[in-house]
């Protein structure tokens, strides 16, 4: 499957760069995706973040070179990435629970986290709801914060986002701009050239921006729209690991040139029956 095959490419040269700097974004393009959408893949499919496999992987071949060779533990740090003896202690201890100077006492007891080789396997146990669309451009209008960290960061500061923005009224204000389709509370993510993007919380309209909003012209694409129903964040998040390790690899499409897209839509976010909708931006593949 060459989704995969690209996928396995790209650890290929994480692996054989273990010792050197590893450009994410050199890696996103042997995957031919974003660097934000293949940090997102990795984690998804390996079930560990991207930054933290390299750390592993790192300080399972730091712990060979500490009991099989006589490298300064100084020249190994460096050798790892690390500028300081006391990161690389932190970061050693944090994978082996023992210091650099300890695993080289014979009977150390270390940790071996092994290289990773992508193969999916299609679980299908449950049914997903799917429309595909091409719609012409819109344009939408909200409020927007800048990212340039990784997914897991950005996991973490865009619920913070939605937040800030509910509580402050701002959200009603945005909905009374929305004249088109789609309707809904939108949530867009412009990560489609790397790890620094913007994220809008937004509504499809012609009318003018007002003072201390933002605006953003989404390109004309074909979405493939999944149905998702459940209580949130939950609910989306396993959505979206789903779409991305069960249905992407199999479907014949991948990502487009265009940003995510969710659709909320009224009602309790915290109920078992609401619904929201997610957009993926897709093209054939060639």
């Amino acid at each position: 499957m060459e989704w995969i095959s690209r996928l396995n490419e790209a650890v290929e040269y994480i692996e054989a760069n273990l010792d050197k700097e590893i450009s994410y974004e050199k890696a996103a393009q042997i995957a031919c995706c974003s660097t934000f959408h293949f940090q997102r893949m990795f984690s998804y499919i390996a079930d560990v973040p991207l930054a933290e496999y390299i750390r592993r992987r790192r300080m399972t071949l730091a712990a060979f070179d500490l009991q099989c060779g006589s490298e300064k533990i100084i020249d190994i740090a460096l050798k790892y990435g690390y500028d300081s003896p006391t990161s690389f202690n932190r970061a050693f201890h944090n994978v082996h629970g023992v210091s650099p100077t300890e695993a080289r006492t014979k009977g150390a007891a270390l940790k071996a986290f092994p290289r990773i080789s992508f193969k999916i396997t299609i679980k299908g146990d449950a049914e997903m709801n799917y429309k595909i669309l091409t719609m012409e451009a819109f344009r939408i209008v909200g409020v927007k914060e800048h990212y340039n960290m990784s997914v897991e960061e950005c996991f973490e500061k865009v619920p913070q986002f939605w937040g800030r923005t509910i509580q402050s009224g701002t959200v009603t204000e945005i909905l009374k701009l929305m004249d088109k389709e789609p309707y809904g509370l939108l949530g867009v993510s412009t990560c489609m050239n790397g790890q620094d993007f913007d994220y809008y919380i937004a509504v499809a309209t012609d009318q003018e921006t007002p003072d201390g909003m933002a605006e953003y012209n989404v390109p004309k694409c074909t979405w493939a729209i999944f149905e998702c129903i459940g209580a949130m964040p939950t609910a989306i998040q396993e959505l979206q690991k789903r779409i991305i390790t069960e249905w992407l690899p199999t479907s014949g499409y991948e990502y487009a040139n265009a940003p995510d897209i969710e659709v909320y839509f009224e009602g309790d976010q915290q109920a078992d029956d609401y619904k929201c909708e997610v957009w993926l931006p897709i093209t054939k593949k060639s």
